[in-house]
């Protein structure tokens, strides 16, 4: 399985938190969950971390059956209608926004 994530270090500009919680999961989240070929979308936010930098105010998570599901995602409708919206999104944010794709291995937990 893959999974892209993008990352956004920095932080919510003041004032605007509410504003930015909520913009995700009314305009953005509806859009993610329709990216074809996905099968797992995750909104993540940082509540501690060990060390001060870099700061995570949220990284998208979204599973993927195969490298090539990513690419037909990436090419469609649904994703250019995301990068969009996401405008509003970062114009509330301080900070660089990354992606990075990673591939996973899962593991089954001991059932005794």
């Amino acid at each position: 399985m893959y999974i892209r994530c993008a990352f956004f270090r920095g932080h919510v500009k003041p004032g605007l938190e509410a504003d930015f919680n909520r913009y995700i999961r009314e305009e953005l989240v509806p859009l993610w969950t329709r990216f074809p070929g996905a099968e797992e979308v995750r909104v993540l936010r940082q509540v501690e971390c060990d060390v001060n930098d870099p700061h995570l105010e949220m990284v998208l998570s979204v599973r993927y059956p195969s490298r090539e599901s990513i690419d037909i995602a990436l090419a469609s409708a649904v994703r250019l209608e995301s990068r969009e919206v996401s405008k509003a999104l970062i114009a509330m944010f301080d900070g660089e926004v990354f992606h990075t794709i990673f591939s996973a291995d899962e593991y089954a937990l001991p059932t005794d």
